[in-house]
């Protein structure tokens, strides 16, 4: 073997085709982004489901990147690819003189850019349900096609991680619902400490300033649309006043002027309680800006 292997891997949308393209330009160096996905990336979302075992996968390996390495003319042999992710054992294991560069960025980033520039291949309902039931009884369900919209990683049953993220998304949907269905925006969105939490998204800002305050609303009000898209809500009719009462009373104690938690006891763990700042309906200063756990 002459090639020296190395892999890029990530989550995805975090800069492997901006490498591959960089490294592609260099002299002596065969550079592949995906290399083989449509075989790859079945095998890696198998092999984190526990669909197929370490020595299928190994087989798989040897007959697509091991010999890519092996007849390879270049000095260096190079996939930069999210989908090896899940097979850095086992390309260890055949190449242990390989090379592994794992590339990082804001979580943030990386969900808005799955959503924004890869709608159209990944995570659609149907193909989503049809691996998620395939997951679920491979005896009786058949596996879908190699086709990528159908093979991207869905939530393991015996995974923790991935059953703590299924339920802190089902609590953030139910919070957006809320906030989005409530007439009231300004004060529900002090009152449940949410303001912080969404302009520091909105901004990089951790705390809004009295003076900045009329704007923040605003910005909260320019995303009300976008959230209503993304929750397939529009045109659905705003809940009326009685709503919102239950509402505070439920995250801020009675008539909101209580501190309180976001949501029931331990539905969030290390939520902050909340001091209602807008019971008179009067600004908050930046003093009383409820803090945002990290």
């Amino acid at each position: 073997m002459s090639a020296r292997p190395f892999f890029i891997v990530s989550s995805g949308r975090s800069g492997t085709a901006m490498l591959h393209k960089a490294l592609s330009a260099a002299g002596n160096i065969e550079m592949h982004h995906e290399y083989m996905v449509n075989i790859v990336q079945p095998l890696a979302i198998r092999r984190y489901l526990g669909l197929t075992d370490k020595y299928k996968a190994l087989k798989v390996l040897v007959e697509s990147h091991v010999s890519a390495v092996q007849y390879s003319e270049a000095a260096f042999w190079g996939d930069s690819s999210n989908k090896l992710s899940w097979l850095i054992p086992e390309l260890a294991e055949l190449l242990p003189e390989a090379r592994f560069v794992h590339l990082v960025r804001d979580g943030r980033k990386v969900a808005s850019s799955y959503f924004h520039k890869l709608g159209d291949e990944c995570y659609d309902d149907r193909s989503t349900a049809i691996l998620q039931a395939h997951c679920d009884d491979p005896a009786r369900i058949p596996a879908p096609p190699p086709e990528k919209k159908y093979w991207w990683p869905v939530p393991r049953h015996d995974d923790p991680v991935a059953q703590d993220a299924v339920r802190d998304l089902q609590i953030v949907v139910e919070l957006l619902e809320e906030l989005v269905l409530t007439p009231e925006l300004d004060e529900v969105i002090v009152r449940f400490g949410l303001l912080t939490h969404l302009i520091g998204g909105l901004t990089g800002t951790p705390v809004v300033p009295s003076d900045e305050f009329a704007g923040a609303i605003d910005k909260v009000r320019d995303v009300r649309h976008d959230l209503f898209t993304t929750l397939g809500l529009n045109g659905r009719v705003e809940k009326q006043r009685e709503v919102v009462d239950v509402l505070s009373a439920r995250h801020c104690g009675p008539h909101g002027s209580n501190v309180g938690r976001i949501g029931p006891a331990g539905r969030l763990p290390g939520a902050c309680a909340v001091t209602s700042c807008v019971g008179s309906g009067g600004p908050m200063s930046p003093s009383r800006v409820p803090s945002w756990p990290r």
